[in-house]
């Protein structure tokens, strides 16, 4: 990195967060040219404004889909987990609203197979939508292939912003996965999915110093589907407006720096971290590099580069018992 009179050029694909005593932060965001970046002193530099327009980019998924237009996309896909999750909810026998906790969205959707057998699989899922979107209503749709394969799914429901805060939407998951298996301790394996906001929480799960909980969940397997997991790089962007993180509260919650506590929460854990070949290439970079340190740690971590997929796409495919990932799920846990 190189400075010139109080202004910072970075390296390609990467990014710095500094503050000042004022408590605001100065973004150093990579980009194709040679573009200065903000001051220490938060005063906009030449070409801050480009800097900025390329976070919110970076960060805005649905403008790097190819299928259709970006509104169109968000719209599509909001349609395909709500018809998933209606097929899946005439193919199951269901436990709807389950509580987990005294909040109002504090609850759970199980969708059981036609079975009477208790030595089955679960997967929980915990839904995308970037904290502040979507809910578990429109989050049973993997359950369509698996409940024929005598696997559970549990949709996982928590307060979104600006109902909820980080804190409180990490405290909730890791919560829910407790509660899941008080209630299911019969079950043979215990698996994880999350997708985009969701595999963030899903990683922060296997991230949990479990000696505060009542129980040590013992995650066999998870799949972190396009997700983010260093949360710096989104606080200038429109996605913290409704959160309101600051850069204390999205360090605390970033798996990226908790890697330790996951090798010894979950260290039996197989883990898959996929991104889709149409992800921007933050998603991309960001999916990648914790696979790296995942696998620098020694963990069981494979990295699944889902090709013609974009962010949407790779998990709304789930549905389909022929789609890779859905054959990769099932394979690890011996369902095939």
């Amino acid at each position: 990195m190189t400075s010139r009179g109080g202004l910072f050029a970075v390296k390609p694909m990467q990014y710095i967060i500094l503050t000042s005593r004022g408590g605001c932060f100065a973004v150093f965001f990579s980009l194709p040219v040679d573009v200065w970046c903000l001051s220490l002193h938060g005063r906009a530099a030449h070409g801050s404004l480009y800097v900025q327009q390329e976070l919110e980019k970076q960060y805005s998924p649905s403008r790097w889909s190819h299928r259709m237009a970006a509104d169109d996309v968000i719209k599509a896909h909001v349609k395909a987990v709500k018809e998933g999750t209606d097929r899946a909810r005439g193919l199951a026998q269901t436990l709807l609203d389950v509580p987990y906790g005294e909040g109002d969205g504090e609850k759970l959707d199980v969708y059981i197979p036609r079975t009477d057998s208790l030595d089955v699989n679960l997967v929980v899922y915990i839904h995308g939508g970037y904290w502040q979107f979507l809910s578990k209503d429109e989050s049973g749709f993997m359950a369509v292939p698996l409940v024929d394969k005598g696997v559970v799914v549990v949709a996982v429901g928590y307060d979104i912003a600006p109902k909820g805060n980080m804190d409180l939407m990490v405290s909730q998951v890791r919560r829910s996965v407790v509660s899941v298996v008080q209630q299911y301790s019969h079950i043979r394996g215990l698996y994880l999915c999350g997708h985009s906001a969701g595999a963030h929480l899903t990683a922060m799960v296997l991230s949990t110093d479990w000696s505060q909980y009542s129980v040590t969940p013992q995650v066999k397997g998870a799949f972190l589907v396009s997700g983010i997991y260093d949360l710096l790089p989104i606080l200038p962007t429109y996605v913290n407006e409704p959160l309101k993180m600051t850069e204390e509260v999205a360090i605390r919650n970033s798996p990226s720096r908790l890697v330790p506590q996951l090798k010894l929460s979950s260290s039996g854990c197989r883990i898959v971290v996929a991104v889709a070949e149409n992800d921007s290439p933050e998603f991309r970079r960001q999916s990648e590099e914790y696979y790296e340190t995942l696998k620098a740690r020694g963990l069981n971590v494979t990295l699944e580069d889902v090709a013609n997929a974009d962010h949407f796409s790779i998990i709304e495919q789930l549905v389909d018992e022929e789609y890779r990932l859905t054959k990769l799920l099932l394979k690890m846990m011996g369902n095939s």
